[in-house]
C-alpha cells in the first residue's frame, strides 16, 4: 500500500481526479447502503439532485488526491495550485493575537486548507495545529504522521492530551483547525439540528472558543475542475458567547457549517454517516427536527 501511495503521488492532479471521479461513481452503484445514505441525506437537506450529484465523483476525487497531498515533499510549495479568497480575514485575526479557530465541514478538500495555511501564514515557532484521529492500520498511521510533519503544521490527537495541546496553542495566539461536523464519541457532544435532522454534534469547537476567546473563522478548499488546483475560501465565523449553553452553541456552529455546504453542495461528502448513533446512546434520545428548525 505504501508503494501504491508513492506511485500515485507522482501522477498529475488532473489524472488523479479523473480516476477518482470514475471510482466515485463505481462505489456509488456498487454499494446499496452507501447509495441509500447519500440519497437520504440529500433528500432531508431539501436539495435538488442536480445540485448534489457532483458529490459522487467528488468523493472519489477526494480519495485519489490523498496520496498527492500526503506524499508531496515538504520542500515543494503549493504555489499556483492554491488560490486564496478572504486571506485578509486571517491577517486581521492574527493581528489581534487572540488565536484562531478555523472551522470547516467535510466539504471540498479539507486537507489542503491546513497545508495552504501552514505554507502562507504559519512557521515552526507558530504552527497551525489540526485535530486528527490516528489511523488504525500501522502503515497508514506512519504515512499520515509523515505527511503532516511539515513546517508550520502540527497535529493534535483526538484525546484529552490533544485538546490541551490546542488550548495551549490558542492561548499563545496560534491557529487550530478542526471539522465540527465530525461525529464525536459518546459524552462529548449534544443533539443539534444539522441539514434538516438532529445530529450528535461535538461541543469541542464551541468550548475552545468560549475558554480562550479566540477568533472564529470558516474555511474550506474548493476543488477546481480539470485538476487545476484549489481555491481556499475564508469567511467570518460564528460568535459564540461565553455563557451560551452547549446545545445553543452547537446549533450556531452547525448553522455556519450549513451555510458553507449550501454554497457548494456538489462538493460535500453526502455519503458521510453524519447521523450515526454514538455507541451507548439510545436512538430515541435524538430529538425530531421540525421543518421550521432546519438551517440554511
Amino acid at each position: 500500500m505504501l508503494l501504491l501511495f508513492r506511485t500515485l503521488s507522482k501522477l498529475p492532479l488532473r489524472v488523479l481526479h479523473g480516476i477518482g471521479a470514475t471510482l466515485g461513481w463505481l462505489t456509488y452503484w456498487a454499494s446499496a447502503s452507501y447509495r441509500r445514505r447519500y440519497q437520504e441525506n440529500t433528500r432531508i437537506a431539501g436539495l435538488p439532485w442536480a445540485a448534489v450529484r457532483g458529490g459522487i465523483a467528488g468523493a472519489g476525487r477526494m480519495m485519489m488526491e490523498i496520496p498527492w497531498l500526503w506524499m508531496r515533499p515538504a520542500d515543494r510549495p503549493l504555489g499556483e495550485t492554491v488560490r486564496w479568497h478572504g486571506a485578509e480575514l486571517i491577517e486581521q485575526a492574527l493581528a489581534q493575537g487572540r488565536g484562531i479557530v478555523m472551522l470547516t465541514p467535510h466539504l471540498g478538500c479539507f486537507e489542503i486548507t491546513a497545508q495552504a495555511y501552514a505554507e502562507r501564514f504559519a512557521s515552526v515557532e507558530s504552527p497551525i495545529t489540526v485535530l486528527y484521529r490516528p489511523a488504525r492500520q500501522a502503515w497508514l498511521r506512519q504515512v499520515v504522521e509523515a505527511s503532516r510533519s511539515r513546517p508550520g503544521l502540527a497535529t493534535a490527537p483526538a484525546t484529552l492530551a490533544g485538546v490541551r495541546q490546542m488550548i495551549r496553542a490558542l492561548r499563545q495566539g496560534q491557529t487550530i483547525g478542526l471539522l465540527p461536523d465530525q461525529v464525536p464519541p459518546e459524552g462529548l457532544g449534544v443533539w443539534a439540528p444539522f441539514l434538516g435532522r438532529s445530529a450528535y454534534t461535538m461541543t469541542l469547537a464551541a468550548r475552545l472558543l468560549q475558554q480562550t476567546g479566540a477568533s472564529p473563522l470558516l474555511i474550506w478548499g474548493e476543488r477546481l475542475s480539470a485538476g487545476r488546483g484549489y481555491a481556499i475560501h475564508v469567511y467570518p465565523g460564528p460568535e459564540v458567547s461565553a455563557d451560551s449553553a452547549p446545545e445553543s452553541a452547537a446549533t450556531l456552529i452547525n448553522q455556519s457549517m450549513e451555510q458553507l455546504i449550501r454554497l457548494a453542495p456538489d462538493q460535500y461528502l453526502w455519503g458521510y454517516n453524519r447521523y450515526k448513533q454514538p455507541r451507548g446512546l439510545d436512538i430515541a434520545a435524538a430529538p425530531t427536527v421540525a421543518p421550521g428548525e432546519r438551517g440554511g
